[in-house]
């Protein structure tokens, strides 16, 4: 496995009826593939996230999602960014992405991560816990999942979860990989070392040298090699052959989740878009090697949240963003 270039699709508010919807979900998936992208990644969520939009905007559920791309692709790696373990009990978790697997001729990415939004959890009726709780589950559920993947049989009596020899059975491979997702430079980073083959990186840019000798610590800790845990970091996009049109596009999309860039200071203006990579494509390519790729992370995972849907801008992207990271 390996995704130096990741598509993530964040939003599915798109114009037009329900009917409509998933065709263009397939259609960016399909020029993903075609632009030279490693994988196409879905949000495991309900409801739409704040800063993106509001609870009750649309939200597909991701694995079923996910089957959809499957059989409509025919070689982008397919993986949730990232499923949140509180929502599934793990066996069955692994069941489901393994199936994935299957429907997709083995090409499904477990990207896995602890939960963190409340407002899902309280609205499912799932139990949310605390910030230990969460992440002594994670830890457990990967006990679990990692030897399900690896057609092992797995007995576990923890405290969040029990196993008695959990079957998975069939399986494309014994090597489906595992992706982490997430910030923590204690927590999160040590579970990657133990167990992923990838971590995604959420922060800002300027965190990204701390964080990535944080990683290395945690690797040294586990016994492990640094240099096989890939990494990425995850970039909001907003790019077009017109620089100005893509600024726009940034401040209609702000505008949306309540923040009005002209408002703000310039030190509120530069936390706000610290994420956001906006302009021409020579703007947005020099943008992210500087501030992503020179600190030492390895690949890409962009969403082009404001106009991701439009024919041609996925292929944009690629083009343009392959170049850095091969």
């Amino acid at each position: 496995m390996s995704i130096r270039l990741g598509y993530q699709m964040p939003n599915f508010s798109y114009p037009g009826s329900v009917a409509e919807l998933f065709p263009a979900v397939i259609a960016q998936a399909r020029e993903a593939e075609s632009a030279g992208f490693d994988a196409a990644f879905v949000m495991d969520h309900f409801y739409q996230l704040p800063g993106l939009g509001s609870p009750d905007q649309p939200m597909l559920e991701a694995y079923s999602a996910l089957s959809g791309l499957a059989t409509a692709t025919s070689s982008i790696q397919l993986s949730a960014l990232v499923t949140g373990n509180t929502y599934r009990n793990p066996a069955v978790l692994a069941k489901t992405v393994t199936t994935l697997d299957v429907v997709s001729g083995g090409r499904a990415v477990l990207g896995i991560g602890a939960g963190w939004f409340e407002l899902e959890h309280n609205s499912f009726g799932i139990d949310f816990g605390t910030f230990t709780d969460r992440f002594e589950r994670l830890d457990e559920a990967l006990q679990i999942i990692v030897p399900m993947l690896h057609g092992e049989r797995p007995t576990f009596d923890g405290k969040w979860y029990h196993t008695k020899e959990a079957m998975n059975e069939p399986r494309v491979r014994d090597d489906l990989p595992v992706l982490l997702g997430g910030s923590g430079e204690k927590k999160t980073f040590a579970l990657a070392a133990r167990f992923a083959q990838h971590l995604n990186i959420i922060c800002d840019p300027a965190d990204l040298p701390r964080k990535l000798d944080a990683l290395a610590q945690r690797c040294e800790e586990a016994g492990r090699d640094r240099s096989t845990l890939e990494t990425s970091f995850l970039a909001f996009v907003m790019i077009d052959e017109d620089g100005d049109k893509a600024r726009a596009q940034q401040r209609e999309f702000l505008l949306g989740t309540g923040v009005d860039l002209d408002a703000l200071s310039d030190e509120q203006r530069a936390a706000v878009t610290a994420r956001q990579f906006v302009g021409t494509p020579d703007d947005v390519a020099a943008d992210l090697q500087a501030r992503v790729l020179d600190p030492g992370v390895d690949g890409l995972i962009v969403n082009i949240v404001a106009n991701g849907h439009e024919p041609g801008v996925v292929d944009l992207a690629g083009r343009t963003l392959g170049k850095l990271v091969r």
